[in-house]
């Protein structure tokens, strides 16, 4: 199994560990495996973080032939993922998947809407900086703490509000009549909310809302 993973995984060297945020690491890779990487903004990497563990994080910027960057989250109750971003540093070893995923941005979106938590807000930000500059966009973000804001290319039409109220404040979000195009991301169980809030209360589309569970309390490995 070993072998067959590793096939398959690039490999590459962590250039540098930089605190993007007090709990928001960046860790940027670079090296000869990363030129010509098919990677679209929202997309993430399953990085080997310990033995054969995987764990995804998305990516928070890529410049090809240049250098690779994640973020990730630590948490007092961190698991593999975290313990790998506390010890890791500029020399070390890497090894992760090509990009992947489906939350991408759509083209046909008459206004895009971005809902998650601080979690999502590395996949977000590639994805703004990526819209036309004028396409319209609106955002709710839950952090746990203020200063767990990661800085996005576009924030006007956005709003940054504390655990625990996010489908109240998309409620109370002025958006336009018509649906737009949903990004959601974070935590399943309020990942599920923000779907059922579009979809019943508001009458959007199946189609017209993308979701991505990033992490479940309680729950493991979960992408």
């Amino acid at each position: 199994m070993r072998n067959l993973m590793d096939h398959f995984l690039v490999r590459a060297t962590v250039a540098e560990v930089a605190a993007v945020t007090p709990r928001m690491r960046r860790v940027r890779v670079v090296g000869d495996a990363l030129r010509g990487l098919d990677w679209t903004p929202g997309q993430h990497v399953r990085v080997r973080v310990e033995d054969l563990r995987l764990r995804s994080y998305s990516v928070w910027d890529y410049t090809d032939g240049e250098h690779l960057d994640l973020c990730v989250l630590d948490h007092p109750a961190g698991g593999p993922g975290a313990r790998w971003a506390r010890r890791i540093g500029a020399g070390d070893p890497v090894a992760f998947t090509r990009p992947q995923g489906r939350l991408t941005l759509r083209d046909d979106a008459p206004y895009h809407l971005f809902v998650g938590d601080e979690t999502a807000s590395v996949a977000f930000g590639p994805m703004l900086c990526a819209l036309p500059a004028d396409a319209r966009a609106y955002g709710v973000i839950e952090t746990e703490r203020p200063d767990d804001r990661l800085p996005l290319a576009r924030v006007d039409g956005f709003e940054w509000i504390g655990r625990d109220g996010l489908v109240a404040a998309l409620r109370a979000l002025d958006l336009p009549a018509e649906p737009g195009v949903a990004y959601v991301a974070g935590e399943a169980r309020a990942c599920q909310a923000v779907r059922r809030h579009l979809r019943t209360e508001r009458g959007w589309p199946r189609e017209a809302v993308t979701v991505k569970a990033f992490w479940a309390p309680g729950k493991r490995g979960l992408d």
